[in-house]
């Protein structure tokens, strides 16, 4: 995923309590600097505020986080010479998406049963189709050939 012209993340949304790759190469990268490091933190208040040595590659610099369940993912890139990337003073921000799981799509509550999930319908026809699929792709070829043994009853 392509958040800005020079920064790429492993992964195409940014998700709670998940671990990213960022990839980086913006003005820092361009002007050979030999270590860069990202300075990050989570939310308006920038909490667990971190900076990591990221390893230079010959795709730019790359660092692993750990994102946490805040709304946003703030950052920003220094070189060892003390030269900032912060977006013009703005610094890079984008928002966390939470966790959801994406089968369960309302839950029930009866005083007498327990809660009970249901499946999304989407999901439900996707494993019909892939066992037809299945069915076809196992029996078809046997039944061409004529090896298909069928079960013949008294």
């Amino acid at each position: 995923m392509e958040l800005t012209k020079n920064i790429f993340f492993n992964t195409d949304k940014l998700i709670e309590n998940s671990v990213v790759k960022i990839s980086y190469i913006g003005e820092l990268f361009k002007n050979n600097s030999e270590e860069v490091f990202i300075h990050y933190g989570f939310g308006l208040n920038w909490n667990e505020l971190n900076d990591i040595e990221m390893e230079k590659t010959d795709l730019g610099f790359q660092a692993e986080i750990t994102l946490t369940d805040d709304e946003s993912f703030n950052f920003c890139f220094k070189d060892n010479n003390g030269n900032w990337d912060n977006n013009n003073g703005q610094n890079y921000i984008f928002p966390i998406e939470k966790n959801v799981l994406a089968l369960v799509t309302t839950e029930e509550e009866n005083e007498n049963l327990p809660t009970v999930r249901k499946l999304r319908k989407s999901y439900i026809w996707s494993k019909k189709i892939r066992l037809a699929v299945y069915k076809i792709i196992t029996y078809l070829p046997k039944i061409i050939s004529g090896n298909y043994k069928r079960k013949i009853s008294d």
